[in-house]
């Protein structure tokens, strides 16, 4: 027995190596193939850099190593080809975008210090979790309200899971069954359309913000990306609770579960009456809001008021946590988005961007994009099927947005709707598990699987551009952003 045991380990074992070589070998054949086959019309520095954007694509891709560990490779190569000035290259670690994404790490390490959102979500289920429509809704509502208070969507799918896991328990929805499928879809989706209103709430959005402003001098503060975008959440809420209700109906004794109220009441009194430690943390999280919504009064990036909050929530008496445990933050997303803004600051200064825009202003292009809503339809379609293919949020926005940039000023047309359109398309991902964080945590827990993910995530796709297209043509058009 030990030996077959040992045997099965060993074969296992010799799997995965060899799927982890077949990944790198993939990954550098993919570097060399891009380098020897681009046109003349690259630059050296050009092509190199694109050569290691694809090899950073397949690595994230298939993740044979740690996702922190293949960009320190990409940071490596790009200062060993010197693709640009070390100073580019260097840049993304003292872009603000990384010291908010620091910050808002922090910041949901000290939030989950005190029972404030667990005493939330009990309280919420405990109204409305009774039933499947509202057990549905409740999963998707709560983390978005975490979106304001949250600034990570790893981070507010991981507090919903234990407690899903913990409704699936109690209302024993069979494995493969419809609602178990609802439930874990809805924490997916759920974590992915929160990302859409609050500016913070998703990496996508923040870098969107740092390229518009660093390649096309725009700067959308906190409350403009806010307006701009509530009308598209407004709808993918409902849309998104109305298709997985939709998907996986129900039967009748499926639709009904007594049982969660009283959990949910037992967990409330677990946790105790409201403490000093919540009513501080409360007090600290709006205040951390109210001056991401006033930014337009006092000029401050949302990374100023995000390490305010850190330091409040970690002062002595005033605080709710320790420093200790606030600093033990996922240094893989730290070194993952700083290497992926270096990598689009890199892409634009080899003259990679510039290149591939060339080709896209092409006459019959430049004269469809000349009408501002086709534009942003044709970008929105882009982004979705660019982001298929480029499972990384981050490595999407990075590079498709200063692409879309350089050719909206090829085309002498303002860069800022198509550019705001197609980050923000990059973040909708339903189809695919790699397509987003959530997806990803949702799809870990063995719940559900891939498969599980198509229908609903294709009906999802079509839903978001089709909302985001009529958004477009009335609420952008009314407010001037188209």
């Amino acid at each position: 027995m030990l030996y077959k045991w040992e045997s099965f380990r060993r074969r296992k074992l010799v799997k995965e190596d060899l799927k982890t070589f077949t990944s790198i070998s993939l990954a550098i054949l993919g570097f060399f193939l891009v380098f020897l086959c681009l046109p003349d019309t690259f630059s050296y520095s050009a092509k190199i850099m694109t050569s290691i954007i694809t090899l950073g694509i397949i690595l994230w891709s298939l993740e044979p190593i740690p996702m922190g560990l293949t960009g320190l490779i990409i940071l490596l190569l790009m200062l060993i080809f010197k693709v640009a000035d070390s100073s580019v290259i260097f840049s993304g670690f003292a872009s603000p975008a990384t010291f908010l994404i620091v910050a808002g790490m922090m910041l949901a390490i000290a939030v989950n210090e005190t029972s404030l959102i667990r005493r939330l979500t009990y309280k919420i289920l405990m109204r409305w979790g009774s039933h499947a429509k509202g057990l549905l809704g409740s999963i998707i509502v709560i983390q978005q309200i975490q979106a304001f208070f949250i600034p990570s969507t790893a981070v507010r799918t991981a507090l919903m899971l234990p407690v899903s896991t913990m409704i699936i328990e109690v209302v024993n929805a069979k494995p493969g069954s419809n609602l178990r499928k609802m439930i874990m879809l809805g924490v997916a989706y759920g974590g992915v359309v929160s990302g859409t209103a609050v500016m913070t709430a998703a990496i996508g959005n923040i870098l969107t913000v740092e390229i518009l402003n660093r390649f096309a001098d725009v700067n959308i503060t906190y409350f403009q990306w806010f307006i701009y975008t509530l009308p598209l959440w407004l709808i993918l809420i409902p849309s998104i609770w109305i298709l997985l209700l939709k998907v996986f109906p129900l039967p009748k004794e499926q639709q009904y579960f007594p049982m969660i109220e009283n959990e949910m009441k037992e967990r409330l009194e677990e946790l105790g009456p409201v403490n000093k430690k919540e009513i501080n943390c409360l007090v600290i999280l709006i205040l951390i809001v109210g001056l991401w919504l006033t930014e337009p009064l006092h000029g401050m990036h949302p990374s100023i008021p995000a390490s305010l909050g850190v330091v409040l929530m970690t002062l002595p008496k005033i605080g709710v946590a320790s420093w200790e445990p606030v600093i033990q933050i996922n240094y893989n997303t730290v070194l993952l988005l700083s290497v992926t803004l270096s990598m689009g600051y890199a892409f634009v200064d080899s003259g990679a961007a510039d290149t591939i825009s060339d080709y896209l202003s092409v006459n019959w292009f430049m004269d469809i994009i000349q009408d501002p809503l086709l534009a942003v339809f044709i970008v929105i379609v882009m982004a979705q099927l660019f982001h298929k293919m480029i499972s990384n949020v981050s490595t999407a926005v990075v590079v498709l947005v200063p692409i879309i940039i350089s050719v909206a000023q090829n085309a002498g047309i303002d860069p800022l709707a198509i550019g705001f359109a197609t980050g923000l398309t990059c973040v909708f991902g339903f189809m695919l598990v790699v397509e987003s964080m959530s997806n990803i945590l949702a799809h870990s827990s063995g719940m559900i699987t891939q498969k599980d993910f198509l229908k609903p995530g294709l009906y999802a796709t079509i839903i978001t551009i089709i909302a985001t297209v009529v958004v477009a043509s009335t609420w952008w058009r009314w407010i001037g952003l188209v």
